[in-house]
């Protein structure tokens, strides 16, 4: 049975896509079979994982209306070793049509079911706004990944990222949990930095992920070769950190 996970944060620019890719590489790398879903109408992850959104000829949008199936959709990122249900601008409009259709919110979650046996994670990366794709992100997920870097706004943007999940949780998804806080783009000589980490850690206790993602050049750069940083550059720190993180979060998992 796959455990489907959002990788979300209502802030942008905190890494999530980042954060996605390179999750479902270090997974891949471990032996795990992993389905990376792009919700954002961006398509970054898509790119990221070294698929070309524009080629594709079936996305996630086609998945989301009930014209494709995702074992139709998905395709495989070769040297990643993942599958991606890709995006491209095509979703932006799945907005506009998800309104009119019955069981709105639900439709990822029921396009996943029929994979399940396939996989053993599916990781969702979600746009920063709370819109109906994100919605169906959370509603489909077991639990939800925060990434967030360890300054003063990211504290802000966490405790609206909170109250949201409490409401799809109430509402809508009973299954859904954070299942940790992933602190990346830390540089520990910045005295702010590790005093956020350390009221993340008093606050949360064990929702905070021992692995930390140092802020990393090798990181950054693998995007514009479209590949996660862990394909890209395996001897990179932030490539070691999220194979830590990939074997940490399997040991999660099974402790669930």
């Amino acid at each position: 049975m796959a455990k489907i996970f959002c990788v979300a944060n209502q802030k942008g620019g905190v890494g999530k896509t980042t954060t996605t890719v390179n999750l479902a590489a270090g997974l891949a790398k471990i032996g795990q079979r992993v389905l990376l879903v792009d919700l954002d109408p961006q398509g970054n992850a898509t790119m990221g994982s070294g698929v070309d959104k524009r080629s594709l000829a079936l996305s996630v949008y086609d998945v989301l209306i009930g014209a494709a199936s995702v074992r139709d959709a998905a395709v495989l990122a070769g040297p990643c070793g993942y599958h991606v249900l890709g995006a491209n601008r095509e979703l932006a409009g799945a907005e506009v049509e998800l309104v009119e259709l019955e069981r709105r919110d639900q439709r990822l979650k029921e396009a996943l079911a029929v994979v399940d046996a396939d996989y053993d994670f599916v990781l969702v990366d979600c746009p920063p706004s709370l819109s109906l794709l994100t919605l169906n992100g959370l509603c489909a997920a077991h639990g939800v990944v925060v990434p967030m870097q360890c300054e003063y706004f990211a504290l802000e943007g966490l405790a609206d990222l909170v109250n949201t999940i409490k409401q799809v949780h109430a509402n809508l998804n009973p299954d859904l949990q954070i299942i940790g806080l992933l602190r990346v783009m830390f540089d520990p000589r910045m005295t702010l930095q590790q005093q956020v980490s350390d009221q993340l850690n008093s606050h949360f206790g064990d929702k905070v992920f021992a692995t930390i993602i140092p802020r990393n050049v090798r990181l950054a750069e693998a995007p514009s070769y479209g590949l996660p940083g862990v394909v890209f550059d395996p001897a990179a720190r932030g490539s070691k950190a999220f194979i830590e993180f990939a074997q940490e979060m399997v040991a999660r998992v099974q402790s669930m």
